[in-house]
Formats: structure tokens, sequence, C-alpha cells
């Protein structure tokens, strides 16, 4: 996985500190993209042509673009929530015809639904967040490849139990299937456990008590010393990435943009 950007939508190029995030965009085996805007265009790796798919959580513009899938990446398929599909089919037309070029199948999926790309597996489900449109259900991912079995959490406030169920980490399932690696948006930073943003995001403290219950309850096994990874950070609710690096409690890891990182899956 390469992160293409790990900044919240108050990151807008780079800041008095000299500290820079693109907006939040992961690559997954250099063919599959969940989410993507402009800023993270020069994080592509060299020679990237097109991918196989871009999955997208929600409409907010700073996890979703029309037109830079159309005119930067040349998608031909496109995934996104099912209760938006309509209001996303006519975006890429509207950008498709702005650019001339074709518009990709857009393509509704509802919670729950299995994605098969190659040998890679990606399962739809709820997050705990709003966009302006209120039958909008935001999503967040289970990535799944062989043993591996990696949660992507960006924008949620904590993960949802219905979600949870669905992944089979619902401490209250006898016979739930563990986790390998997690991602999660930490919008607020350790201070802000009390922030308005709490309903809709989570913070450091949000993702380090997840972490701790999974772990306590065999729903996270990660090989030893992997990190459970922090994403989607704000530019004023956080330090540098140097003052992250030093302050996060394990096994929290703060991502940076431009990282690649092999998950494993537990032998």
């Amino acid at each position: 996985m390469r992160f293409l950007g790990t900044g919240a939508a108050d990151w807008d190029g780079m800041d008095e500190r000299g500290e820079l995030r693109r907006l939040s965009s992961v690559l997954l085996d250099n063919r599959i993209l969940i989410d993507f805007t402009p800023t993270g265009t020069d994080m592509l790796p060299e020679g990237f042509v097109a991918p196989d798919a871009v999955f997208y959580t929600h409409s907010h513009s700073d996890h979703y673009n029309p037109k830079s899938a159309i005119g930067t990446l040349n998608a031909k398929v496109i995934y996104v929530g099912d209760t938006w599909l309509e209001r996303a089919k006519a975006d890429f037309a509207a950008a498709s015809s702005e650019l001339g070029k074709p518009s990709p199948e857009v393509v509704g999926i509802p919670v729950g639904r299995k994605v098969r790309c190659g040998d890679i597996t990606i399962t739809s489900l709820p997050g705990n967040h709003a966009t302006k449109d209120d039958s909008e259900q935001t999503l967040i991912y289970l990535i799944e490849k062989g043993s591996v079995r990696v949660l992507y959490a960006t924008d949620t406030g904590g993960i949802p139990v219905r979600a949870a169920r669905l992944v089979g980490i619902d401490a209250h399932i006898a016979d739930g299937k563990p986790i390998t690696g997690l991602i999660m948006e930490a919008t607020m930073g350790i201070d802000y456990d009390e922030d308005f943003r709490i309903y809709t995001h989570s913070s450091v403290g949000t993702v380090l008590r997840t972490t701790h219950v999974l772990l306590s309850t065999g729903r996270l096994t990660a090989p030893e010393g992997q990190p459970v990874y922090l994403t989607h950070m704000a530019r004023t609710l956080h330090g540098t990435q140097a003052q992250l690096d030093a302050t996060l409690p394990s096994p929290l890891r703060a991502a940076y943009d431009g990282l690649e990182v092999i998950f494993r899956g537990r032998a």
C-alpha cells in the first residue's frame, strides 16, 4: 500500500511549519485506488498508467474528484456507495463532457458487497460520517488478499457496530474473524477527545481505544512489529510528523505521504 495523501480537508499546500500532507488517498498493489484528488498526482508511482478501479468512501471534495479520476487516472471503473449512485453518474458524465474523454463505468455498491479485483477483495462497510446529502451512506473498506485482512477506516467516528459485524471483529460474536491490519483516521490529535468533530471523525484517543479493544479480544492479530497506521490528520489539530513520531503511543504510527507498507497476514 502506498499512501498518496494522509491529510484532512484543511490541508492546502505547504503550511507555515514546512509540513505538507496531501488529501487522504491510498494505492493498493499499484492498481487499485481508494479515493483520489489532484493533490495526490505527484505521489503516483513513476510510469503509472491507469488503475483497475477506484473506490470512493464518500462524496466530500477532499476524497472525491471526478475530473481527476478521468483526466489524471484514465479510470475505467468507479465504485461508489449505492445511496448516491445517480448523483455520481451525473458528476462523471459532466466531467467527461468537459474533458472530452470517455466516461468510466460507475457502479453502486451497497453495504456488505464484496468486489473482486484480481486477487484483492474489497468489502464495503458503513462509516459513521455525514455529507450534505442525508441519504448518502458513507463507506469504509475491508481489503483482503490471501491471509491479509486490512481495515481502512476513513472518514468515520469510530467503527460502527454493523461494520464490525460484517468484518468479524465484533467482540459480541464468538466466531469472529480477526483483521491483520488497521488504518484509521485520526482527524483530531491526542488532546482533542472532546472536540465537536468527534461525532463524525476519530481522534488519536479513539484509535488507541479501538486498537486496545481489538488486541485484547483477539480481533486484531497483526504480525509482530506492525503498527496501526493513522491517516486523515488535520493540519490544525496535530503537530509535525517528527512530533507525532516522538509522542504517539505504541502501536500507533502516523502515516505520511509516499509511505509504502507491505501488510502481511499471520503465519
